[in-house]
């Protein structure tokens, strides 16, 4: 039987003990201050990020790993005995790194590279990521493992909602006078992945009702009866994550429902405040 490795990058935002638990690599995103740059997950914790946002006069830059990462982690891999590896990256369509690990890939030796493009990010990416590691503990084979990979893509949904405008309006997401009008009357923009890209889903006029507008969405898929892990993701709000998460424990006993966080590098993006929530069928 062959051996099947699970790799990610930090954007999955999966803790290191579970991580460890289910032996799952990681390649980290770098956010960039100035002249210096920082490995999430691993050289720059959550706190330290916001804490030196609020401190900086300008806005942190990204970057995706470098391919000599991925090579690096291939190689590992294939020195441990593995055959074949999958990697789960954020969507192709806001970062190079799917790119990259597949670039890395094509000349890997010893080992069988197998990217897979989530087309998503954050802890809903760390589905994916989640359940192929247990299916790869399982042993089930890599065919197995990216079929059911790609049928988990018709369950899968998540949507955030922004607290600062300026940040979309810097990623080139809102006009000049967009992000005039929209700060004017109060608008909270929701926002989705569709065609790998993150857009704008609805736009509503307080946080409020932009999180009941989510919330109402959950609440239909649930209604269709399968039950559903569910993620609240917040970018520096852990109270309010942990608000959510205990109404919808309530709420939902059938489901198994976890607290995450935007880090470095989609935090830079969506700013300090956001907060999301995604869902996929367990």
């Amino acid at each position: 039987m062959n051996k099947v490795a699970i790799m990610t990058d930090s954007t999955a935002y999966i803790p290191l003990h579970i991580r460890e638990d289910l032996n799952i690599s990681m390649v980290p995103l770098n956010v960039v201050f100035g002249e210096e740059a920082f490995k999430e997950e691993m050289e720059i914790t959550i706190e330290q990020f916001y804490k030196e946002l609020k401190q900086k006069d300008t806005l942190p830059t990204t970057s995706q790993p470098a391919i000599g990462l991925f090579e690096e982690e291939y190689n590992q891999l294939a020195a441990a005995g593995y055959e074949d590896v999958i990697v789960i990256t954020l969507s192709s369509g806001i970062s190079g790194t799917y790119q990259t690990a597949v670039a890395a890939g094509n000349t890997a030796e010893g080992i069988n590279v197998h990217v897979f493009d989530s087309e998503i990010s954050c802890m809903v990416q760390g589905f994916y990521v989640l359940k192929a590691a247990k299916m790869a503990n399982e042993g089930k084979t890599t065919d197995e493992i990216l079929h059911h990979l790609q049928d988990m893509k018709s369950t899968t949904r998540a949507y955030f909602m922004v607290d600062d405008l300026n940040h979309l309006h810097r990623g080139g997401r809102l006009n000049g006078a967009q992000l005039i009008v929209g700060s004017l009357l109060q608008i909270k923009p929701v926002l989705h992945f569709e065609n790998k890209v993150i857009v704008p889903f609805e736009k509503v006029r307080t946080a409020k009702k932009a999180l009941n507008l989510i919330l109402t969405m959950l609440d239909d898929d649930v209604k269709k009866g399968t039950p559903l892990q569910i993620t609240v993701i917040h970018a520096n709000r852990l109270n309010k994550a942990n608000e959510i998460a205990a109404e919808l424990r309530q709420k939902y006993p059938d489901c198994h429902i976890a607290v995450s966080y935007f880090g470095p590098v989609i935090g830079t993006h969506l700013g300090e405040g956001s907060i999301g929530i995604g869902w996929a069928q367990l």
